[in-house]
């Protein structure tokens, strides 16, 4: 059976980080992104400690439909190594859930 995941993806700030959303709902890859602002991101990247401003992304997607969004996120981010997280729900409400497989083109 078809379900659906949560994935996580960190953007630039801004228009950046909206577009990359907009793309990825354009190319029925998701049903839905939320684009959560003001975060703050500290990691170690190539030896150095760095600190970006971000927005985090919470993507709405079908297990089937995982592939072709990485795809799709890899291509269009402006990132060398974008964050990618899967995560499956416990559980989502039903009429939501029939949404989400609904919009997700295979």
């Amino acid at each position: 059976m078809e379900n659906l995941v949560v994935v996580l993806v960190t953007a630039p700030a801004g228009e950046p980080g909206l577009e990359l959303a907009r793309g990825l709902v354009a190319l029925g890859v998701c049903a839905c992104v939320n684009v959560v602002p003001g975060v703050t991101s500290v990691y170690r990247w190539q030896g150095e400690i760095c600190e970006e401003g971000e927005v985090l992304l919470v993507i709405k997607t079908t297990t089937a439909g995982v592939q072709r969004l990485e795809q799709a996120v890899l291509k269009a981010h402006p990132y060398d190594t974008p964050e990618f997280v899967v995560m499956d729900p416990v559980h989502v409400e039903g009429k939501y859930a029939a949404w989400v497989l609904g919009e997700v083109e295979a």
